[in-house]
C-alpha cells in the first residue's frame, strides 16, 4: 500500500477507477474514500495519487479495513450529490466540514445509514494536462514524502489486481476448442451418409449452429451417390473446399447408384489440397489426398488423408490387399507425412494386412456393429465419439477427436553435459598419467581397499582437471543436422513474421530453407565418409539419429523418497546367511602381502599384463563411468599407462581371495517398464558397476567356464557356446510334436516365472555348489568375496538414496552374473524321462508328457520343483507362471489346474515363450503378425534414410540389421509351419523394401533354407548338444536317417526339415 508520511496514524484512502466514456474525453475520475488519520488539506495529495492512478491504467485498490461496495452509488451521502453527473437517492450530509478544492467537480461521500467510518469523500475530476503537469505546479513544500517508490507501488498493485489462477475444464473435446485450426491432428467428422444431395441443408444447419462441426478441419462422407451431373457448386459449404471421388460407371461394373467418397476441407485449417490417387472397382474405392495445413507439429510434414469404401459384397481379401498395396506406396513416397486412412469397411480389417495401423473407432457405428473405421500409425491419436446420424443415414456420424501430444510437449529439453575427448586434452592425461609414480600408492598403505580407492580417486581426478567440458540443450524432435546457425535463422524468420515485414520474411524464408539443404548434405557427406572408411559405429550413430530409431529410455521421476523406497524393494531378498558357513565364506581384509595358501588349493594363474592391456583398449568410451569414477574412455584412450597399476591390483585381488570394496559398489538407476507406473515392481533395475571391475571379471569367466562347462545341465541352454534361444524352442517342441504322434497323448507345459531371480542367489550356497562342480577352493573364496558386503545405492536425478550392505544376489549388471546364476540351478532337473526340465538362465519350462491321462508324475515334478526353489531361496511367481495344454485327442476331459504356494496357476491359450508366441493349437500366424506389425513399423525408418538421399549401400545395411532381423527371428522355428498366405505377408514387406531401396534383397526363403543349414551342421557337429543325436548319419555317411513322423505339424517342425535339407545337398 503507497503510505505518506502525514503523521503518527496511517491514513487510507480508498480509490476507484475512472469511466470508459472519461478516459475517453481526457479526463481521469477517481473515487475515493477518506480513512480516520486523513489529513484535512489532502487535496494535493489526492493530486499526487491519481496522477500515479493513472499511470497504472486505471487499477482500483482497496485498504485492508474497508470493505468494498459493488458501486460508487452506497459511498456517496448528501443531498445533491453527484458521481460522475449522476444523482443519488437517500443521502445526508456529512457534519465534518470539506475543504475548498480547486478540482472542476467535488461532492460530499458517505456510507448511507448509521455512523460513518469515513471523515471525507469526494469525486475529482482533472483534465490530461494538469495530470501531467501536476508536479511542476505544485510547491515542493506540499508534496508528501513517500515510504514507497512509484515503481514499487506499480509492482505492488499490478499483483494485488491480477486476476487469481483457478482450474478449468479439461479434456480433448476442450483443447481441440481452444486450439481450432491449430490442433497438432486435423478433427475429423466421419459418416456414411447414403446421398450427399439430400443431406446439404441439414449440413448447412450445422454449418450455422453447430460450432465443432462447422470448425472441423475435415469432413469425410462416404457413399455420396454423386456422379458427373451433380455440380461441385450444388454441394458448397461456406468455408470448405469440396474433393470428390466419384463412382464410375465403367469401372464399378456398371453400377449407377450408391458408392462414391469425397471429403470437405477446412479453409482456415488448409489450402494447400493436392489429390495423390483415386480408384474404383467393384471391390474397392478410395481417394487420397496430401494436406498440408497452415500449422502441424515438425514430425509430420503433411497429412495424407484416405477416405475407402468396401462394399458390403466386395472381394474383402482383394479390396484389403489392394488398399495396403497402395498405402505402402504413399508411404515410400511420403516418408515424412502422417497417413490417416477412413471410411466404411463393412467386413473389411486392416489389422491384418497392416499390423501398424492402429484402428480407433470403438464404438457401434450402424446398430451394433462397428463398420466404419479410423486407422493412423499413432498410438493415442483420436478419441471416437457417435453424434447423431445425418438425415435418414443408418449409420452414426462419427467425431474424431485428437488426443495426440506432440513430441516436443512429451518431454522437457535435455541439458547433458559431455567431456571433449580432444587430441590435445587426451594427450595431456596420458603424459599426466604416464609421469605418475604408482609405487608410492602402493607403499603408502597396506589394506587393498585403499590401495585401489586412492587409484581410482586419482584417476578420476586427473581425468576432471584436464578433459573439458561441455553443456548442451537437446529438444526431443530436432533432427542430427539442426546447428546454431540453423537456429538463429529460425529465429530471425519469426521475428520477421511479427514484425509484420513482408521482404523480411521473404529474405529469411529463404535464406533458411537453403541452410537447412545445405546442413543435411553436409551431414549426409560426413555419413558417407564414414562409411567409406568402415567406421561401422560412427555410421550406425547416424542412421539411428537420422531416423530417431530407439530414442533415449525415458527414467524414473526425480523423487527423493521414492529412492529410498526403491532401494529397500531391491534388497528384500537379503536374508542372515548361517554362521557356520559364514566363517567358512568370509575371509579377512586383505593385505598387500598375500596370504600363503595350502598346497593342496588350487590357485589362480596371475594375470598379464598383455590380457588387461587388450582389454582396456576395447573399452566403448561412450558408455558412462561406474562408482568409483573410472570411465572407459580414460582406460581406452589411457590403456598403456593404466595397465600395469590394475595388473597389479587384480593379482593381489586373486592372491588374497578379495576384491575391493570400490570395486563391488552398485548405482542402481531404475528404468519404467512402462508408460504408468502401478507399483514399484513396475521399475527395472539397471546396476551401474564399476567398469574396471568388469574388465576383471572378464578376465575370471573363461578360467571359471574351464571347470563348470562339462558338468552343465545339457538343457541350459543359455550363456553357453553353440546354444541359443532357437534351440531351446525348437527342442521343446521336438519333444511335445513327437509325443503327440502317439495316440491318447497330450502334454501340459508350465512356464515359471521368478521373482528377482539373480537377486536371489546366497553366497555361502553357492559356495558349497561351486566345490560340488570341482572349482578351486580359491576361486570360490574369491567369488563368495565377491557377492558379500556389497553396498547399493538408487539414484533417481540428482537424488541418491543412502547406501545399503547386502550379501544376497548378484547385480544383473555383472559379468559372472548370469553364469553363476547357471551353475547356481544347475543341479535343479528332471529325474523322470516323461518330464522335461529345459533353462535358458531364469527362464524355466516344465514339460509334462502325458499318456492315457496319468499326470501323477508330472505333478510330482512339478511338486519338486516348488520343494526345490524353496530350499535354495527362490521365490516363484505364481501370478505370473502360467500353463498351456496341448491336447489334439477328439475327446477331452478338463484336468485339475495346478496349485503353486496356494494359488491356483492359470491356464493359458497362448504364451510368449523366449521371444516366439506358441499357441495351443502350435499354430504360427499369431507370431508371424507380430513380426510383421515390427517390420512395418520399421519401414518408416528405411524411408526417413530414403528421403535423406543416402547411398543403397548404407540402406541395404540398415534394412539387414533393422528390418531382416526382425522377419529371420527365430526363423528355423516358425518357417517351415507357416502357411502360404503367411509367408505372402511376410515376403511382401521384403518386396517394399526393394522398392525404397533400389536393389534386390534376399528372399525369406533362401534365409531360412540357408540358416537351417548351417545351424544343423553346428548341431551334428556338437557332441555334447541335446539336439546331436537327431542327426544320426546313415551306414552309407553321405546321407541323415530321417525322422519318422505321423502329422504335417510334426513333420514341418525344425528336426525333420532340416534332416532333409541336409540331405538335399
Amino acid at each position: 500500500m503507497l503510505v505518506p508520511a502525514f503523521g503518527r496514524v496511517e491514513p487510507r484512502l480508498s480509490v476507484l477507477p475512472p469511466s470508459r466514456e472519461e478516459l475517453a474525453q481526457g479526463k481521469a475520475t477517481f473515487m475515493c474514500l477518506a480513512h480516520e488519520g486523513f489529513p484535512s488539506d489532502w487535496s494535493v495529495w489526492l493530486k499526487v495519487f491519481a496522477f500515479q492512478q493513472a499511470r497504472l491504467a486505471r487499477c482500483t485498490f482497496w485498504p485492508p479495513q474497508a470493505r468494498p461496495y459493488r458501486t460508487a452509488r452506497h459511498l456517496l451521502s448528501g443531498p445533491g450529490t453527484t458521481v460522475a453527473g449522476r444523482p443519488l437517492r437517500s443521502a445526508r450530509r456529512d457534519p465534518v466540514s470539506q475543504p475548498p478544492l480547486t478540482s472542476a467537480r467535488t461532492a460530499p461521500l458517505r456510507r448511507p445509514g448509521g455512523p460513518s467510518r469515513s471523515r471525507l469523500c469526494s469525486a475529482c475530476s482533472y483534465t490530461r494536462e494538469e495530470l501531467l503537469n501536476i508536479r511542476t505546479s505544485t510547491p515542493s513544500d506540499l508534496l508528501p514524502v513517500f515510504l514507497v517508490a512509484a515503481a514499487d507501488l506499480a509492482n505492488f498493485l499490478t499483483k494485488k489486481v491480477r486476476r487469481r489462477r483457478r482450474g478449468k475444464r479439461a479434456g480433448v473435446l476442450v483443447r481441440l476448442r481452444r486450439r481450432g485450426s491449430r490442433s497438432p491432428l486435423p478433427g475429423i467428422f466421419l459418416s456414411n451418409v447414403r446421398s450427399l444431395c439430400n443431406k446439404t441443408d441439414e449440413l448447412t444447419l450445422l454449418m450455422r449452429r453447430n460450432k465443432d462441426f462447422s470448425t472441423s478441419c475435415v469432413l469425410c462422407f462416404t457413399e455420396t451417390w454423386l456422379n458427373e451431373q451433380i455440380p461441385d457448386r450444388a454441394l458448397h459449404l461456406e468455408g470448405f473446399q469440396l474433393l470428390r471421388g466419384d463412382r464410375q460407371r465403367d469401372l464399378s461394373g456398371g453400377k449407377t447408384k450408391g458408392g462414391g467418397v469425397c471429403f470437405y476441407i477446412n479453409n482456415a485449417w488448409c489450402s494447400d489440397v493436392t489429390v495423390i490417387s483415386q480408384h474404383c472397382s467393384p471391390a474397392l474405392e478410395y481417394l487420397f489426398i496430401n494436406c498440408k495445413p497452415f500449422y502441424s507439429p515438425r514430425e509430420f510434414a503433411s497429412f495424407i488423408l484416405a477416405a475407402v469404401y468396401i462394399p458390403p459384397s466386395a472381394d474383402v481379401h482383394e479390396a484389403q490387399r489392394a488398399l495396403a498395396e497402395q498405402i505402402l506406396c504413399v508411404e515410400r513416397t511420403f516418408p515424412d507425412s502422417l497417413v490417416i486412412i477412413l471410411g466404411d469397411f463393412n467386413k473389411g480389417n486392416l489389422s491384418q494386412e497392416l499390423p501398424k495401423y492402429r484402428q480407433f473407432v470403438k464404438c457401434p457405428t450402424r446398430e451394433q456393429n462397428t463398420l466404419d473405421h479410423c486407422y493412423t500409425t499413432v498410438s493415442g491419436a483420436y478419441r471416437a465419439v457417435p453424434r447423431a446420424a445425418l438425415g435418414f443415414s443408418d449409420h452414426a456420424m462419427i467425431h474424431l477427436i485428437p488426443s495426440y501430444r506432440q513430441k516436443l510437449k512429451l518431454s522437457k529439453p535435455a541439458v547433458r553435459t559431455s567431456k571433449r575427448w580432444t587430441s590435445e586434452a587426451v594427450e595431456e592425461l596420458r603424459t599426466c598419467l604416464d609421469t605418475t609414480d604408482w609405487d608410492v600408492f602402493r607403499a603408502a598403505t597396506d589394506s587393498l581397499d585403499d590401495y585401489t580407492d586412492t587409484v581410482t580417486s586419482y584417476i578420476q581426478f586427473c581425468e576432471d582437471s584436464i578433459i573439458p567440458t561441455k553443456t548442451r540443450v537437446t529438444f526431443n524432435n530436432d533432427k542430427p543436422w539442426f546447428t546454431p546457425r540453423l537456429r538463429q535463422l529460425r529465429r530471425e524468420k519469426e521475428a520477421a513474421y511479427r514484425a509484420n515485414d513482408r521482404e523480411g520474411y521473404k529474405g529469411a524464408k529463404y535464406q533458411f530453407s537453403r541452410e537447412v539443404e545445405q546442413a543435411r548434405s553436409r551431414y549426409n557427406k560426413r555419413l558417407k565418409e564414414q562409411f567409406s572408411a568402415n567406421d561401422t559405429a560412427s555410421v550406425w550413430r547416424g542412421l539411428r539419429q537420422i531416423t530417431n530409431y530407439k530414442p533415449r529410455a525415458q527414467h524414473a521421476a526425480d523423487d527423493l523418497q521414492l529412492a529410498e523406497k526403491l532401494n529397500t524393494f531391491y534388497a528384500r531378498f537379503e536374508i542372515p546367511q548361517p554362521s557356520s558357513t559364514l566363517l567358512t565364506a568370509q575371509v579377512s581384509p586383505a593385505t598387500l602381502e598375500p596370504h600363503p595358501s595350502p598346497t593342496t588349493l588350487t590357485t589362480f594363474t596371475t594375470v598379464d599384463n598383455e590380457d588387461v592391456l587388450k582389454l582396456f583398449r576395447k573399452q566403448n568410451p561412450r558408455k558412462a563411468p561406474g562408482p568409483d569414477g573410472v570411465s572407459p574412455a580414460t582406460l581406452r584412450h589411457c590403456a598403456e599407462e593404466l595397465a600395469p597399476v590394475f595388473t597389479d591390483i587384480f593379482n593381489i585381488s586373486l592372491e588374497s581371495c578379495h576384491v575391493p570394496a570400490c570395486f563391488k559398489l552398485s548405482t542402481i538407476v531404475p528404468v519404467p517398464k512402462k508408460p504408468r507406473i502401478t507399483g514399484l515392481n513396475d521399475y527395472r533395475p539397471v546396476a551401474l558397476t564399476s567398469v574396471v571391475m568388469k574388465s576383471f571379471e572378464r578376465l575370471v569367466l573363461p578360467h571359471l567356464k574351464s571347470f563348470t562347462s562339462p558338468l552343465l545341465d545339457p538343457l541350459q541352454f543359455a550363456y553357453r557356446a553353440n546354444r541359443s534361444v532357437d534351440d531351446a524352442i525348437n527342442l521343446a517342441l521336438h519333444f511335445i510334436l513327437q509325443h503327440l504322434d502317439s495316440p491318447g497323448t497330450y502334454a501340459r507345459i508350465l512356464f515359471v516365472d521368478f521373482s528377482s531371480a539373480f537377486n536371489t542367489i546366497l553366497p555361502a550356497l553357492l559356495q558349497d555348489k561351486l566345490s560340488q562342480l570341482n572349482v578351486p577352493d580359491s576361486t570360490c573364496r574369491w567369488i563368495t568375496d565377491f557377492l558379500t558386503d556389497r553396498r547399493q545405492c538408487v539414484r533417481l536425478g540428482k537424488n541418491v538414496s543412502t547406501t545399503r550392505t547386502i550379501n544376497t544376489g548378484s547385480p544383473q549388471g555383472c559379468v559372472l552374473s548370469p553364469l553363476l546364476f547357471s551353475l547356481y540351478t544347475n543341479c535343479c532337473t528332471s529325474s523322470h524321462d516323461s518330464v522335461k526340465l529345459i533353462k535358458f538362465a531364469d527362464d524355466t519350462t516344465l514339460i509334462g508328457l502325458i499318456s492315457d491321462g496319468d499326470e501323477s508324475v508330472y505333478r510330482r515334478e512339478v511338486d519338486r520343483l516348488v520343494s526345490w526353489c524353496s530350499s535354495n531361496n527362490l521365490e516363484l511367481n505364481a501370478q505370473k507362471t502360467v500353463e498351456m495344454i496341448v491336447d489334439f485327442r477328439k475327446v477331452t476331459a478338463p484336468s485339475p489346474p495346478l496349485v503353486l504356494t496356494d494359488s491356483p496357476i492359470t491356464t493359458v491359450d497362448s504364451i510368449r515363450f523366449l521371444g516366439t508366441t506358441i499357441t495351443q493349437d502350435l499354430k504360427w500366424e499369431p507370431s508371424i503378425s507380430s513380426l510383421i506389425k515390427k517390420a512395418q513399423q520399421r519401414m518408416y525408418f528405411l524411408r526417413q534414410l530414403k528421403k535423406a538421399k543416402l547411398p543403397a549401400q548404407m540402406m541395404e545395411q540398415f534394412y539387414t540389421a533393422i528390418i531382416e532381423s526382425i522377419l529371420t527371428s527365430s526363423i528355423t522355428v516358425w518357417y517351415a509351419g507357416a502357411t502360404v498366405r503367411d509367408r505372402h505377408r511376410l515376403q511382401r514387406i521384403v518386396r517394399s523394401a526393394e522398392k525404397v531401396i533400389g536393389c534386390s534383397l534376399p528372399s525369406l526363403h533362401d534365409l531360412y533354407v540357408s540358416r537351417t543349414r548351417g545351424r544343423a551342421g553346428r548341431i551334428a557337429a556338437d557332441p555334447s548338444h541335446p539336439g546331436h543325436r537327431l542327426f544320426e548319419p546313415l551306414p552309407s555317411g553321405r546321407r541323415l536317417r530321417s525322422i519318422r513322423t505321423r502329422t504335417s505339424c510334426h513333420k514341418n517342425s525344425f528336426f525333420p526339415s532340416a534332416v532333409g535339407l541336409m540331405n538335399t545337398l
